[in-house]
């Protein structure tokens, strides 16, 4: 892989936003709600990346038809929203960090599982504006499959392999793999071991520490 970064793409939920307290306590509402046996950690351990027709289908079974399953996870999304929007915070540094990307002449993606009105209630409230937007509410599958990262790279006109994923989620780590990008690992989530590969450049626990690393200084070394 070339050393030569152009673009940064980044996943949302746990990678620039704090979420995934706050989708535990949606799905765990979607669970009682439904009568669903497996544990809240189970099913984040099964859906976190994915679309939200692979979620449902997921969690109810393949049986689940498609246009119930999207009404379904349309109610799980909105309780998040709900919940979320009372206690939303970024990791901590991201919004500068971002910024001090684009000041470099990076381009910025956000690729996400998540769907459109999920991604903009994030984007709104960290007033921040990308170069591409891809989400797991256009067709494409979720994660581990690479297809989210691919057509971000492409929608930034940015070969992959000059493209670095960041990531909270080992579905999103391996999804960086198989789209020949490298990644930077945010351990919100997931522990380094969890989120380790070869082409894991870099792990943190969040952007404040990167920062304090020099990240962004030693892609230009």
């Amino acid at each position: 892989m070339t050393n030569v970064a152009h673009a940064f793409i980044l996943d949302m939920d746990g990678t620039m936003v704090d979420s995934m307290p706050a989708h535990a306590k949606s799905w765990d509402l979607f669970r009682r709600r439904h009568g669903v046996a497996m544990s809240t950690e189970e099913i984040l351990r099964r859906t976190t990346g994915r679309n939200g027709l692979e979620c449902a289908r997921e969690v109810l079974g393949p049986q689940v038809p498609e246009q119930r399953a999207w009404e379904l996870m349309a109610q799980k999304e909105a309780d998040y929203r709900e919940i979320f929007g009372r206690e939303f915070r970024e990791v901590a540094g991201f919004t500068a960090f971002a910024r001090q990307a684009r000041e470099r002449g990076l381009k910025l993606a956000v690729a996400t599982g998540g769907d459109r009105d999920n991604l903009h209630f994030v984007l709104q409230r960290l007033r921040l504006e990308v170069g591409a937007e891809v989400r797991g509410d256009m067709g494409l599958p979720g994660k581990p499959d690479p297809a989210i990262f691919l057509e971000a790279a492409r929608r930034l006109g940015v070969a992959p392999a000059e493209c670095i994923v960041f990531e909270d989620a080992p579905f999103g780590i391996e999804a960086a793999a198989r789209a020949g990008m490298r990644a930077v690992a945010i351990c919100t989530t997931h522990s380094a071991r969890e989120l380790a590969g070869a082409h894991v450049i870099a792990q943190a626990a969040d952007f404040e520490e990167l920062t304090k690393k020099n990240f962004l200084e030693s892609l230009h070394a």
